[in-house]
């Protein structure tokens, strides 16, 4: 988030603008991206009781929108034609060709379609099926490593991250003598105290391994999704396109799922109603990843959206150019999907909810994700009735201002 309005104020600065005392955004700014434990911050819920649309407050008069209301969220999610994601709107055409992230998050159609068509047959329920006996074998691999642990067990770096790392690696077909090396090259580019420069090189990194297991992929074409797209769209993507691809999956699909095993669990250590339907009812566990899902929202804000015209959402008239940012962990607390919607209820029928996003952006690997926390969940519960927190709530960290939220280290007794 930080990096996104650097280039957005930067582009202002051509225009004689001096930002060279610009350090940090306003806390202000900053609201949607904090936390008061698992709940957004009291501000943001005052922000969408009074207008679910406002702007934050950016320096030099730059337009930036908050969008923190559900309906006014799936208005901006859903129109395509008056907001745009591409990349380009930050940095400009020319100069932006060689930062480029690529793909999904930062296309329009016609490229964004595209892209999506590529990868839309490989997330079918049908074509996902086939991964499911190997979540649960690793989700069971990893119940045992923390079964032979004599102290207490670090749920994030024993559950939480090597499980949606490995299920990645089932996905795209990596070599199994190479996970180790992938897994690795997974949590680096997350690694928040490693600074700027060490997630970069992790990223780079990162890209380069893809290129040569796409390049391998193209003499061989295995039956994972970089295989797949071999067989059925070879000549219609380059081997730097298809890499982008493959770190887009990395990008979507680990740490956020890292997040929810780590704050899901969390969750049922702190709900014992929660924990034993999930450890003795295979009918509860759905309807709890749903309310899950709506309630940490892990992804806090969805990618940044510029007007393409002039359009009023609640009320208010966003002018072309403007930049929107839809709270997403906002929306799904709005009142109109229910009753008490600010707090958990494992018991609710599954309510509506924006965690995925909304619209030609929604995460394309969503059906993905529940298949491993239902997965996940269960087994540990199941495997560990007795597992109880090693410290006191209050001694956990989280993320202090992040898109996507998270618990530092969960340490638990698993007997």
């Amino acid at each position: 988030m930080s990096w996104v309005t650097r280039r957005y104020l930067a582009r202002a600065q051509k225009k004689g603008l001096d930002l060279s005392k610009l350090a940090i955004l306003p806390d202000a700014a900053l609201m949607p991206l904090k936390r008061d434990g698992l709940d957004p911050v009291p501000e943001l819920d005052r922000a969408r009781e009074q207008t679910p649309v406002t702007k934050l407050p950016v320096p030099f008069g730059l337009n930036l929108w908050l969008v923190s209301g559900y309906e006014e969220a799936k208005a901006v999610l859903g129109d395509a034609k008056s907001f745009s994601n591409d990349f380009e709107h930050l940095v400009g055409k020319a100069e932006g060709a060689d930062e480029n992230p690529g793909g999904l998050g930062f296309a329009d159609p016609p490229v964004h379609t595209r892209l999506r068509r590529l990868l839309t047959p490989e997330f079918t329920m049908r074509r996902l099926s086939r991964l499911k006996p190997g979540i649960e074998e690793i989700v069971n691999e990893r119940l045992d490593l923390m079964a032979k642990a004599d102290g207490p067990v670090d749920l994030v770096e024993e559950f939480a991250l090597p499980i949606p790392s490995l299920v990645i690696c089932e996905l795209l077909g990596v070599p199994y003598e190479e996970r180790d090396a992938f897994q690795h090259l997974a949590v680096a580019r997350f690694d928040l105290f490693g600074g700027a420069g060490a997630s970069l090189g992790a990223i780079s990194e990162s890209l380069e391994y893809l290129l040569g297991v796409v390049r391998e992929q193209r003499k061989n074409p295995g039956d994972g999704l970089l295989g797949m797209i071999i067989k059925e769209h070879g000549d219609e993507v380059d081997d730097r396109e298809l890499a982008g691809l493959a770190d887009g999956v990395l990008t979507g699909g680990f740490e956020t799922t890292a997040s929810m095993l780590s704050l899901g669990a969390l969750v049922l250590l702190q709900d014992p109603g929660s924990f034993a339907r999930v450890r003795d009812d295979d009918e509860s566990v759905s309807p709890f990843v749903e309310e899950l899902l709506r309630y940490l929202t892990v992804v806090q804000v969805a990618f940044p959206r510029f007007a393409r015209e002039d359009v009023e959402v609640g009320g208010q008239t966003i002018k072309q150019g403007d930049m929107v940012v839809v709270s997403l962990s906002g929306a799904n607390r709005d009142d109109v999907l229910g009753q008490a919607m600010g707090g958990f209820d494992g018991t609710r029928v599954p309510a509506k909810h924006l965690a995925f996003g909304y619209g030609a952006h929604r995460c394309i690997g969503a059906e993905l994700a529940r298949m491993e926390l239902r997965s996940a969940y269960p087994a540990l519960v199941r495997r560990f009735p007795q597992m109880r927190l090693a410290v006191n709530p209050d001694e956990l960290t989280f993320r202090k201002v992040s898109i996507v939220y998270g618990v530092e280290n969960l340490p638990v007794t698993l007997r």
